[in-house]
């Protein structure tokens, strides 16, 4: 029971954060800063990301001191199972979100009209806060799942040898794998951003290769060619994960492999604590990103600051 109310708990507490986070004064604050120029609506974004990690992770911290000091590490693997419990509802939660958001966009090509528009960027920005709790729950049961795997992990090692592992800081493997594992979320990320970024690169290409060729694309007369565009889009989801999931499962098998289970412990311990506070970070800066635009949109502080929503749409 105790355990039960601790993991209901941490889960009422990341979703409270994240809606504040997502949808309450910060997004008005990264709207307003629109009036100064794209610059500001960048660095407050990154700003209220980086300040929403706080709460969710000292919540975590209580979480695993009370499930450990009530039940052991038993306490904190059950805590990790009764997330397990929520997945149903935690991925409608997240998957609200993507369906909002492509709803307005079918709206839009279907030429549907601004009212149905309005209703679908509504249902949009409430998706937006709904993807970013759902996140936020599967960050933290992966938190706590991680803990007792690698808890499992020095266990199992233990087995077959006669002098136990023991995972110090003062040890310099063990130093080195947490300055790995800890940039290992780093480069997935960037390579993830830089996927993006190449596939936008071909998108506006495109975009720009069909308002040329096309004859009155330009004044809305002409018909677009959207097959091409979703091609570009999906090829690139494809194509450009390979990399950052080739590098996920692979470098733990070459790390304890070629340097022993003392630095792969190290590399497990500094990927835990590194992809939480990123993953936090992205989440909720993204969602409030996409808030603050579609907050602009409803007309909230006037036409100065429409050029800095169309800058912000692309950094979305």
């Amino acid at each position: 029971m105790v355990r039960s109310s601790l993991w209901n708990g941490w889960r009422n507490i990341i979703g409270l954060v994240t809606e504040y986070y997502t949808g309450g004064a910060p997004v008005r604050k990264i709207a307003e800063q629109g009036q100064t120029g794209s610059a500001t609506v960048i660095t407050t974004g990154l700003s209220i990301g980086l300040q929403s990690v706080v709460v969710p992770v000292l919540t975590l911290v209580v979480i695993i001191f009370l499930s450990n000091y009530f039940a052991g590490l038993y306490g904190v693997g059950i805590a990790a199972v009764g997330m397990l419990a929520t997945v149903g509802i935690t991925m409608a939660i997240d998957a609200y979100g993507p369906i909002a958001d492509n709803a307005g966009g079918i709206a839009e090509m279907g030429a549907l009209g601004e009212e149905t528009r309005k209703i679908t960027d509504s249902l949009d920005e409430v998706g937006n806060t709904t993807a970013a709790i759902g996140k936020g729950f599967a960050i933290g049961a992966a938190a706590l799942a991680a803990l007792a795997i690698i808890t499992a992990f020095v266990q199992e090692v233990n087995h077959s040898r006669q002098v136990p592992i023991q995972l110090l800081l003062t040890d310099t493997n063990v130093l080195i794998g947490l300055f790995i594992g800890g940039m290992i979320p780093f480069l997935v990320g960037s390579l993830t951003i830089t996927a993006v970024g190449d596939a936008a690169y071909s998108m506006i290409n495109e975009i720009r290769r069909q308002f040329r060729e096309i004859p009155g694309l330009l004044e809305g007369t002409g018909k677009p060619d959207n097959q091409k565009c979703v091609e570009i889009a999906t090829g690139a989801a494809l194509k450009k994960m390979v990399m950052p999931g080739a590098i996920a499962v692979f470098s733990p098998v070459i790390v304890g492999f070629l340097f022993g289970p003392e630095m792969l412990g190290g590399l497990l311990g500094g990927g835990l604590v590194s992809c939480i506070l990123l993953a936090l970070t992205m989440s909720n800066s993204g969602g409030a990103w996409d808030n603050a635009k579609k907050f602009v949109e409803k007309g909230n502080f006037g036409e100065r600051i429409r050029h800095t929503k169309r800058r912000l749409w692309v950094i979305l």
